[in-house]
């Protein structure tokens, strides 16, 4: 049983029980995928390599920004470093919840939840920043529903605070996606999160989800690694 949930374990347990099982539970390493001819790193290790290029620019322990970043987003990134030497800037949280949205320690901590950029324009107004590499016209209802959670969370963390503004930085693509919220907007979505954490810490059943948009990319199939001997197989 899962002691502990985020948002992207949320997408995987939506998406096939048995996927996240294998996955988090098991802890079975995916294969690894192939290079597409062409490609240098795969897009996961791009991401990783691209937000820990920000976070070293911004924290000033390193002058070198990614090209990615700085292409599109120098200035933004500039700003960001001088707010973080006033003061005025969070970066990479890990934070913890428990059950009772208190903070909690990582280690045992019922959501995990991890923040790129906090910015704190006043005592009681934010902006919570998240970085995305790649697309954003296939995702835009996740990454809708990853801004709220964000939001929602900040608020429980900041009692002080009476309005965040939500926004994804999509570094390839110069777009910037923004929502506000007000802490009452954020606390309706308080019994959702509470049934989605449920859900997953509570389950005890991990039946697979056949079917040919999840199985198309699980490295756990017939296919592939053959953990799951009823993934849907390519036509």
């Amino acid at each position: 049983m899962a002691t502990s949930w985020s948002f992207s374990k949320l997408g995987d347990f939506q998406k096939c029980r048995k996927y996240f099982w294998l996955k988090h539970e098991q802890k079975i390493p995916e294969p690894e995928r192939p290079l597409k001819p062409g490609q240098l790193e795969h897009a996961n290790d791009r991401g990783s390599r691209i937000h820990d290029s920000c976070e070293l620019y911004v924290r000033g322990d390193s002058d070198d920004l990614a090209p990615e970043a700085e292409k599109h987003f120098g200035t933004q990134i500039d700003l960001l470093r001088h707010l973080h030497t006033l003061g005025q800037v969070e970066l990479e949280g890990n934070w913890g919840m428990d059950r009772e949205w208190e903070i909690a320690e990582w280690d045992k901590a019922w959501l995990r939840l991890k923040l790129d950029v906090l910015v704190r324009l006043d005592h009681d107004e934010a902006i919570v920043i998240d970085y995305k590499t790649g697309r954003q016209d296939t995702n835009i209802v996740k990454h809708d529903q990853q801004l709220a959670l964000y939001a929602y969370v900040t608020f429980m963390r900041h009692p002080e605070l009476e309005k965040i503004q939500a926004e994804l930085w999509y570094l390839d693509k110069n777009i910037v996606t923004s929502k506000t919220y007000t802490r009452k907007q954020a606390l309706l979505n308080k019994r959702t999160y509470d049934k989605q954490g449920a859900d997953i810490t509570g389950c005890i059943s991990w039946p697979a989800n056949p079917n040919k948009y999840s199985c198309q990319w699980c490295l756990y199939g017939p296919e592939h690694s053959g953990h799951c001997s009823v993934g849907v197989r390519k036509a």
